[in-house]
């Protein structure tokens, strides 16, 4: 039964192979290793972000190796915003926050064009404000009114 379930998933539409050359493209990245470096660093970044069935879906559209990175991460308790992430991020990397900006939209714009729209808007609501910008897209949140 198992295997069943297994041969229905999707196959990711890129090789990991192909998903590295995309972000050694989109941030321009002198060489292979450091567009690997900086896709397994972002993913497991987005990994302690990402949690319940948006995760296991996103999971499902990356390559295998893309996936382990994302999912190996623990789902931190408390969400940061998409500023706050890019800050986490230069922190934990030493990267200047412009470096660690980069870093974060070469990889996102590659994850975003895998999810799909639907996947992508999934994962947006469920995100703090600020990612949409990270993944390539327009902010398209309504601002929350503070009660007096």
């Amino acid at each position: 039964m198992y295997d069943q379930l297994r041969a229905n998933l999707p196959q990711p539409v890129m090789t990991f192979d192909q998903m590295l050359e995309r972000v050694r493209y989109e941030g321009v990245y002198p060489t292979r290793e450091r567009a690997e470096e900086v896709l397994r660093t972002v993913l497991a970044a987005l990994g302690r972000q990402v949690a319940g069935d948006e995760r296991v879906d996103l999971a499902r559209c990356l390559p295998v190796e893309a996936a382990l990175s994302l999912t190996a991460q623990i789902p931190d308790t408390q969400q940061l915003t998409g500023w706050g992430f890019v800050k986490d991020l230069a922190a934990r990397t030493g990267d200047t926050p412009a470096t660690a900006r980069w870093n974060v939209g070469a990889v996102l714009a590659v994850v975003a064009r895998l999810a799909g729209p639907d996947l992508l808007a999934r994962i947006l609501r469920r995100l703090p404000g600020g990612y949409a910008l990270l993944f390539g897209q327009a902010e398209l949140r309504q601002p929350q009114s503070t009660a007096a």
